[in-house]
């Protein structure tokens, strides 16, 4: 994704205990390539020093309008460039500041001015939270069109047990660059399927593949930053859930084919990223198999799985637009060709695995995407997120 990617986003921090993770946040949009300029207030500044968000950011910090800038409307300037603003945390005083057009200090002013989108993100204990005066303050930012970060519930910093917690920055960060996304895919239903699925042999034992889930998962992550309705079926992997997406998780093949047929005529994209076990153990026992010193091989009558992608293009109408995916180790046109043309796909993204920086488990890919029409569009190396932005590029350029 490269929403970030050069963006001048401005990051207001407030007084309150969860301040520390602004810094984290910075972080994270420095590394995605964004120029970050904070306006801290009084407050903030009991919690976490001006000087490492300075450091961090490569730019002075702005908290005062008179006296820390050389010219005096050095707020109004940074308001007209950002492309996006966050307050986090934001305490119940700046909320209400903001609510009411109250311009008091050098944060509050600079938001007077933005007309960018803005991300606030309440932090405080759980009591001030639920006040109705904070939540009627909420209610008009939102109205206003901002966007607000509900927070997490947990052990606050009082020692309550309760809803306050400011996200974790990495979620933050997320909403950030949903915030910033086109929204082509609106009002569309999206359908991922991710990872392995597993086969059991015994109750300890099980057949599986290297999948890691990571391609498809970054996927349904991409299509609902776009706007699109998304539901992702996924066998055991050990991913965040991605934000803002239905997941269903799964164990087996048959499991996975039940959760995808049931959903697939709701769906307008479907996009089947998940290795699935092409056969099972025909007989898998209720008790672990033990090893025996007189038999030295052992041999496992398996049986075939449903082909999942076979029966989702039998069932495919008109509107519905079908991906696959073919992980090959050699021929890789002619075996993806033959795939997408068995089982009635618009377009198979074939790759070949093996390689320690494509397919399985890696966090980079190289892809190259075929279509029903002939066409065929080559995705270099690079990371998965990324993969996922072009692949549903070429969806939608395809679907129009």
């Amino acid at each position: 994704m490269m929403e970030l990617q050069n963006k001048n986003i401005l990051l207001g921090v407030t007084g309150g205990i969860a301040a520390y993770k602004a810094v984290e946040l910075l972080r994270l949009l420095k590394k995605a390539g964004a120029n970050v300029n904070v306006i801290m207030t009084d407050s903030a500044q009991k919690f976490v020093g001006k000087t490492t968000f300075e450091v961090l950011s490569e730019n002075p910090v702005l908290s005062d309008l008179f006296f820390d800038t050389e010219s005096s409307v050095k707020h109004i300037d940074l308001a007209t460039r950002a492309h996006a603003a966050i307050i986090a945390p934001a305490t119940a005083n700046t909320i209400a500041k903001l609510a009411h057009g109250i311009a008091d200090d050098a944060l509050s002013t600079t938001l007077l001015a933005v007309t960018c989108p803005v991300l606030v993100c309440p932090s405080m204990n759980t009591d001030m939270y639920q006040n109705i005066r904070v939540q009627r303050n909420l209610d008009i930012l939102e109205k206003d069109g901002w966007v607000i970060l509900d927070p997490d519930s947990g052990v606050l910093a009082c020692k309550t047990i309760g809803t306050g917690r400011l996200p974790d920055p990495w979620f933050i960060f997320d909403r950030v660059e949903a915030m910033l996304t086109k929204k082509d895919l609106r009002g569309k239903n999206i359908l991922v399927s991710a990872g392995p699925t597993v086969e059991p042999l015994d109750p300890v034992r099980f057949i599986s593949n290297h999948s890691s889930g990571k391609m498809g998962y970054a996927i349904a992550r991409a299509a609902e930053k776009r706007g699109g309705l998304v539901t992702l079926v996924s066998g055991p992997v050990s991913l965040n859930e991605p934000v803002g997406v239905e997941c269903i998780y799964v164990q087996t093949c048959e499991e996975m084919a039940t959760q995808m047929l049931a959903r697939f005529d709701q769906a307008d994209i479907i996009i089947k990223v998940a290795a699935v076990a092409d056969y099972k153990p025909m007989d898998p026992k209720a008790s672990k198999i033990k090893k025996k010193e007189n038999i030295k091989d052992l041999s496992i009558l398996m049986t075939q799985n449903p082909d999942i992608l076979k029966l989702l293009g039998k069932k495919k109408t008109k509107g519905q637009f079908l991906v696959g995916f073919a992980a090959e180790t050699d021929d890789l046109e002619k075996n993806a060709l033959l795939k997408m043309e068995k089982k009635n796909l618009d377009m198979i993204a074939a790759n070949i695995v093996g390689s320690s920086d494509s397919g399985f488990k890696a966090d980079t890919n190289k892809v190259k995407l075929f279509f029903r029409d002939g066409s065929s569009f080559d995705i270099p190396l690079m990371g998965k997120d990324k993969v996922a932005d072009i692949l549903i590029d070429q969806v939608i350029e395809k679907m129009e």
